[in-house]
């Protein structure tokens, strides 16, 4: 696992803390969270990516028959 460091102005630190603590995290985990979100959510399409390829002009798309639903037990 990768190993990062960074500076903040020590305010920022502190409110880090602060929320570390109320999440019930250690801070080294409460900024891996962070960072972790923020990378992720990074991955999905980027604001107006499929406008650059114009609008669906073929015939309108169907979905196929999807067939019976399983049936479970019931758990007790």
């Amino acid at each position: 696992m990768a190993q990062l460091h960074c500076y903040v102005p020590e305010e920022i630190a502190r409110q880090a803390q602060r929320r570390a603590t109320q999440s019930g995290l250690s801070l080294s985990r409460y900024l891996a969270e962070l960072v972790k979100r923020d990378a992720t959510s990074a991955a999905d399409w980027p604001e107006g990516y499929f406008d650059l390829f114009g609008k669906w002009e073929g015939a309108p798309l169907e979905r196929l028959p999807q067939g019976e639903f399983e049936e479970r037990l019931t758990l007790k």
